[in-house]
């Protein structure tokens, strides 16, 4: 067909309407195969209802309603008109979820179907046209040659059984005419061969031109259509058709309405898959949801009970399956038992994979030494190198079996409710001018980036550790400080608004135990006085305090940043929306005093920024870093997936009150260094999967060492403090302390940091046993890649 309309093109012959419609947006139609092609994949096609009887019979139900609309409208698609279409349809037959998203591409189906049969006529009409023009150049060369021969040539043209419809005699026709008396013979012949059939000649131009104007309504209609597929929000369209949405709207916390659409969508996908394992339909299972909570709220439970979200994505959803008498097959039940001892199956394979190998290893090194000594040696070490390879293993395999699920939330887009009103923290130094021109600016651009109501902006600082309580530019960096973010609040300031940035220092103490002046347990203390200052608890300990505070009395939320941290757009609101949805909000188990369910503080994912003109080669060279570096990459996404909970790495949000609650007083003075992962594990870290932070990689190797030194020192620290032979551990802590070890997470970091020694020691023993240089430089790479 598109070559034909070509060909014609290029023969300058005239084409009809609908083909220039066809010839100019063949290009569209092609991308809507591709579309349709990709959207509906078998496995998709295949849940959906089957008609099994009709014109349509064998095909979706969804297919043979998107051909009625089109074949109704002429191939014109209005949404509106296609919503009460859908509507009217439902008060007789509710259409399935999966049905309301296959719509659209259905309507592609129809519409690509409808410009089908139209091209089909158009190319009928064009060959019609051909063999018209064949015979019209015929006879004009004959009447040039021998105008007598046009007796023979139209006896010819009978011969021929040639169709006489209406695009045939209308180009024979208009080529025909005027070019003669003695052409009128062919068209008298053609005359009077319609007369016998009832037509005329005159009558079928009519009606070929009408045709003619119909497909080009039709064809324009269809293409019209199609822009307006690609432009219209079909998610609003499917929510306002969906009796599923209707019902869930319904839920008694009022919940529901507020989040989000991938929230919302999450809920739908459930009850579509709860759907196909029962027998009831989905808007009945969501009803039963619905009563569900009721009946909860009747009994008094929880209020995080009473969301209809608690029986589709958290513990309640076994409830739901009971009471819809769900049929699971063997994977479901599986996934039950694995989700039930994930812990004794995870840690476990990691123990039997490291331990079985490290034996098997132990016994070749007797068997080729025949030293006993060495054998056990060998098994040992291999035992805590293989157990980083097993978890790098099992992470990998957890991450193909289970499915990550995203966290539900809130839609704060519009506005960030004043309720849940949240502060931006930079803990921070004041080391040089520049270093505080660069601190302002990037608190600005943070602002600039998240500009939402009920959103501030605050720079923790100290001053860098001394011998000396206080040093000769101290007074400078500090005015100066002072005196930028007063700026900002002015710059920004709107009428009648509380001031939006601000400025808390603290002054350098003298530490014992360092033997130098510097700021009280750093950064932790900094936000620990800030929530202090914030619930006005009189623990703070700020010299200077720029901005007014009087509205951070209704701060709910810490949004807790390292001074290099990036901030995108809408990131902001998305934690705080997280942190307020119900099923997030944190329980607080009093014996233990740890957050039990729900989450205390959320840990966005964190990448490498892009490498800038300033940044070092050895910066450059890590921009597209792929390793295992929990610092950026966060490898905590098992931990998240498999035990519903993340590792806090010092950048994230929390809820101040359940913050100060639960670690207000629970770590000993001077003693934690690396405290991040600590804290995760008492108030409950979750990892908010879709907001992710960027930071600066460190611009040389012997920042990045020393970093990892002191997490190293941190990790250890940590162990030495919580484990029972530390003196100075309160039982109650060190209970608490070993139980948050169960979630694999500070053990983890603890038993890398013995990964680099038990190497080098492993292979001194197999350089001693097998004196090659060939042993000796393979043993070494292997040691590079794994340590550094």
């Amino acid at each position: 067909m598109q070559q034909m309309l070509a060909d014609a093109t290029k023969e300058k012959l005239a084409i009809a309407p609908a083909s220039e419609w066809l010839l100019d947006n063949l290009y569209l139609i092609k991308e809507q195969i591709d579309i349709a092609r990709k959207h509906l994949p078998k496995g998709y096609s295949q849940t959906l209802p089957i008609l099994a009887k009709g014109k349509s019979a064998g095909l979706p139900r969804v297919y043979d309603i998107a051909l009625e609309i089109i074949s109704h409208s002429d191939g014109r698609v209005d949404v509106a008109n296609l919503t009460a279409f859908i509507k009217g349809y439902q008060t007789k037959n509710i259409l399935k979820l999966g049905e309301l998203w296959a719509i659209p591409i259905m309507l592609r189906f129809a519409i690509i179907e409808n410009i089908r049969r139209i091209a089909s006529r158009i190319a009928i009409d064009r060959l019609d046209k051909n063999d018209a023009i064949y015979w019209a150049d015929e006879f004009i060369k004959t009447a040039q040659k021998n105008s007598k021969d046009i007796i023979i040539a139209t006896a010819e043209m009978a011969k021929s059984n040639i169709p006489l419809n209406s695009a045939f005699v209308a180009e024979f026709t208009r080529r025909m005419q005027g070019k003669g008396q003695g052409l009128t013979i062919p068209l008298s012949w053609i005359e009077q061969q319609l007369s016998d059939s009832g037509h005329s000649v005159a009558e079928l131009i009519n009606v070929h031109n009408q045709s003619q104007a119909a497909d080009q309504v039709s064809m324009r209609n269809s293409i019209e259509s199609i822009r307006l597929l690609k432009t219209t929000e079909w998610k609003d369209f499917v929510e306002s058709v969906s009796v599923v949405e209707k019902i869930l709207q319904e839920d008694i916390t009022g919940t529901y309405p507020l989040v989000d659409f991938d929230t919302r969508d999450c809920y739908r996908h459930i009850i579509e898959w709860v759907g196909k394992k029962s027998k009831k339909p989905e808007h009945e299972i969501t009803a039963l949801a619905i009563e569900l909570t009721k009946e909860r709220k009747a009994q008094g439970r929880p209020e995080r009970q009473h969301h209809i979200g608690y029986f589709l994505v958290d513990k309640g959803k076994n409830d739901l399956l009971k009471a819809t008498e769900a049929s699971l097959n063997f994977r479901d039940y599986s996934k039950i038992f694995f989700k039930k001892n994930r812990l004794k199956i995870y840690a476990g394979s990691i123990f039997l994979f490291a331990f079985a190998a490290s034996i098997l290893l132990g016994l070749k090194i007797f068997v080729q030494s025949d030293t006993l000594w060495l054998a056990i040696a060998t098994a040992l070490l291999c035992f805590i190198i293989l157990g980083h390879f097993a978890t790098v293993v099992i992470n990998w395999i957890s991450t193909l079996l289970v499915d990550p699920k995203p966290l539900p939330k809130y839609d704060f887009s519009e506005k960030i409710p004043s309720i849940y009103s949240a502060i931006v923290a930079v803990p921070c130094l004041l080391t040089s001018k520049d270093g505080v021109e660069e601190l302002v600016s990037d608190l600005e651009v943070r602002y600039l980036s998240n500009p939402q109501n009920n959103l501030f902006y605050c720079l923790l600082t100290d001053f860098a550790d001394a011998p000396h309580e206080h040093m000769p530019q101290d007074d400078e960096l500090l005015s100066m400080v002072k005196e930028e973010i007063e700026q900002l609040n002015i710059k920004y300031k709107k009428e009648n608004d509380p001031d939006k940035f601000f400025l808390m220092h603290r002054s350098r103490k003298w530490n014992r135990k360092e033997k130098v002046w510097m700021s009280y347990e750093r950064k932790r203390g900094k936000l620990g006085e800030l929530n202090s200052l914030l619930r006005n608890a009189g623990h703070d300990d700020f010299s200077l305090i720029v901005g007014d505070t009087t509205a951070l009395s209704k701060v709910k939320y810490v949004i807790t940043l390292d001074a290099d941290t990036i901030l995108p757009r809408e990131s902001a609101w998305k934690m705080i929306a997280t942190m307020a949805h119900p099923l997030n909000q944190p329980v607080i188990n009093a014996k233990k005093n740890r957050v039990v369910e729900g989450y205390g503080i959320l840990q966005p994912r964190t990448a490498i920024n892009l490498p800038v003109k300033t940044s070092s080669a050895y910066a450059r060279m890590h921009s597209n870093d792929s390793g295992l570096d929990p610092y950026t990459q966060l490898v905590s996404d098992v931990y998240q997936d498999l035990f519903d909970e993340g590792s806090f790495i010092g950048k994230g949000i929390y809820d101040i009150d359940v913050f100060e609650k639960v670690l207000g007083e629970a770590f000993p003075e001077n003693r934690i260094l690396s405290h991040d992962l600590l804290e995760g594990s008492y108030v409950r870290s979750g990892l908010l999967t879709d907001v992710q932070l960027f930071e600066d990689y460190p611009q040389t190797y012997w920042t990045d060492v020393s970093r990892r030194h002191r997490w190293i020192r941190g990790d250890w620290q940590i162990a030495s403090w919580g484990l029972p032979f530390a003196p100075d551990a309160k039982n109650k802590l060190r209970r608490n302390y070993i139980s948050s070890l169960s979630k694999w997470k500070i053990w983890d970091n603890i038993r890398r940091s013995l990964l680099a020694p038990a190497i080098f020691i492993l292979l001194a023993l197999v350089w001693v046993v097998i004196p090659d240089p060939g042993v000796w430089i393979a043993g070494f790479l292997i040691f590079w890649f794994l340590c550094l």
